[in-house]
């Protein structure tokens, strides 16, 4: 029987009896309790927005094979727009992206286009391409009036389809607009990048909705997949994508009482971690000098998931080629042992894809230990055999609920990314900064926390130009702030000028400001053009961190979260003094 880790009863609680008193659970208890795991009482909705069928192409818009005008039926012309859209992407000079495109592009032809089109380099695009691009410039100079017309339109979808009533009160509905067909393009180098996304009609879709409610009417001349009552989960629609065959769900606004509640609840899991990690930390110490090798592997797992904030790593779905892993699914192939003898140093090197295909790459030391465990689950193994052979995310999961609940690996990353945050904030925060240095020092801890979760991100095509023009602005800032010294020197020399003195120092201060907030903007975005902010800000650090900061700094809040983000954590705005620690 494995031992459990010393945990003192007193640390593993809650910092007070229950949660606090304007948090979305504590204004859940004032109403009915529901029986455990159910969610809702009454659900009412519309059912999800559908995308407009396709139209073909203008009689003076051709598509040609060989320098020959082909006529293509609906759904191949359909495919070829997407392709066509997308000529000025790198992503239409890849093999993959192109190989992929072309496989599924034939799955939508007749016969008759199949043995026609033979030779995608024979394709020419250009019309439909042309086409795309006038209507991109048609609607970006649309008049006032019209574009006023457009958004009424889009207003009168959002007030029928995004909104439900449930428990008698009318939410918002996140993403309730199906996302049209179109070409994958995926993360990284993905391997299914090219393929078709095809169109979702209603067959595809399950409905869940309140028993006493009233169903949603599918479009004309259509019937949903099903139609489920199950109020032990919150989503409204789902239907599976043909790429990678994962779930879509229709989910209630990240603003709603249950989405708040849920934040809420997974951010105290991960704080009260906070209180019981030195306790697991020493077991699974412990538990790497175990006899049985089952658990020595849970622990070096567990000392990378920890120490690194690896995700766990999840079982593929079924047709899913990507090579994807994490901690769990390692193979021998993904990591190198070097032991530094000179330095009495040893570091593990790992090269392997993460989630959405992202590389991870890292040398990490590590403890002799855990160095001389990782030879021994190497011994006799293949570069394509599992590291962790007796181990599995479930069985890991499993044992960490079981040191306290609701504990998972994710919770680990998510307390892993919320103590660097706070740590970083407080080492790099100065209440005599300006405002512009102090939002600096914000997003280079933010930045700390997206390195250690290896959020990264593809530098957008227009960096080096957008560089380029914020530096010629630094620069016309510099002569003027040169020119504006000068003249105050001037000024000074001038006996009767005197009273010009106060304007000239004005005009200096004010240049001097404007190219600090330019440099700095300069410095921001060079630091971040490969790393991705946003993952981490809204889904790994417990917003109360950041609230606080903004109240001890008095920098406004909404230079952090944005509108739709500030709404997202209202529970926290509106609970979060600024003495919280998490």
């Amino acid at each position: 029987m494995l031992n459990r880790p010393h945990i003192p009863q007193s640390t593993c609680k809650h910092a007070s009896s229950g949660p606090p008193a304007s948090s979305p659970a504590a204004a859940s208890e004032t109403k009915d309790k529901y029986e455990d795991g159910v969610k809702w009482k009454f659900l009412e909705h519309r059912g999800p927005f559908f995308p407009p069928e396709y139209q073909h192409l203008p009689d003076n818009v051709n598509f040609y094979y060989n320098g020959k005008v082909v006529k293509l039926g609906l759904a191949a012309e359909e495919v070829a727009l997407f392709f066509a859209q997308m000529l000025d992407h790198e992503y239409t000079t890849k093999d993959v992206f192109r190989n992929n495109f072309f496989k599924d592009w034939r799955k939508e032809m007749t016969l008759e286009e199949r043995v026609l089109i033979s030779d995608l380099n024979k394709c020419d695009f250009q019309e439909l391409h042309t086409m795309h691009k006038e209507k991109v410039e048609a609607r970006k100079a649309m008049s006032k009036e019209e574009k006023l017309v457009m958004k009424e339109a889009n207003q009168k979808i959002v007030e029928e389809y995004g909104f439900c009533i449930l428990d008698h009160h009318r939410e918002r509905i996140g993403n309730f607009k199906i996302e049209p067909p179109g070409l994958f393009r995926g993360r990284g180098e993905h391997p299914k990048q090219g393929m078709l996304k095809k169109r979702i009609q209603p067959e595809d879709v399950i409905i869940n909705c309140g028993k006493k409610s009233c169903i949603p009417e599918p479009p004309a001349g259509h019937h949903w997949k099903e139609v489920r009552h199950d109020n032990t989960v919150t989503w409204l629609a789902s239907w599976t994508e043909n790429v990678q065959g994962s779930c879509k769900y229709v989910m209630l606004n990240p603003s709603s009482k249950l989405k708040g509640e849920k934040d809420w609840e997974k951010y105290e899991v991960a704080r009260r971690l906070k209180s019981c990690v030195n306790g697991i930390r020493q077991q699974y110490q412990q538990d790497i000098k175990s006899k049985q090798m089952e658990t020595r592997q849970r622990a070096v797992a567990l000392y990378f998931i920890d120490k690194l904030a690896l995700r766990a790593g999840n079982e593929k779905e079924e047709g899913e080629t990507a090579d994807t892993v994490g901690c769990c699914s390692l193979r021998v192939e993904h990591i190198t042992l070097h032991d530094l003898l000179e330095d009495k140093e040893c570091v593990v090197e790992f090269d392997f894809l993460g989630k959405d295909c992202i590389r991870y790459y890292n040398k990490v030391p590590v403890t002799k230990r855990v160095f001389k465990n990782l030879t021994l689950f190497m011994k006799n193994k293949e570069p394509g055999d599992d590291l962790f052979d007796r181990l599995n995310t479930c069985l890991l999961n499993k044992h960490l609920s079981s040191l306290l609940p609701g504990l998972t690996a994710k919770v680990f990353r998510t307390f892993n990314a919320s103590i660097t945050l706070q740590e970083q904030l407080q080492q790099l925060s100065n209440m005599t900064d300006n405002p512009t240095e102090k939002l600096l020092s914000y997003n280079r801890a933010n930045r700390a926390v997206a390195v250690l979760c290896n959020h990264q991100r593809v530098p957008p095509k227009t960096f080096d130009q957008s560089m380029a023009n914020l530096q010629s602005k630094i620069d016309g800032r510099r002569e003027q702030l040169a020119l504006a010294k000068s003249e105050l020197k001037l000024a000074k020399k001038e006996v009767k000028a005197h009273s010009s003195d106060s304007k000239l120092q004005k005009a200096v201060q004010r240049c001097e400001e404007q190219l600090m907030k330019m440099e700095v903007q300069a410095t921001n975005r060079e630091e971040n053009k490969q790393i991705a902010l946003g993952t981490s800000k809204l889904n790994y650090l417990d917003p109360r961190i950041s609230v606080a900061w903004c109240k001890n700094m008095e920098v406004p809040l909404d230079k952090i979260y944005n509108k739709s983000q500030r709404d997202k954590f209202a529970w926290a705005v509106d609970m979060t003094g600024a003495d919280f620690i998490f």
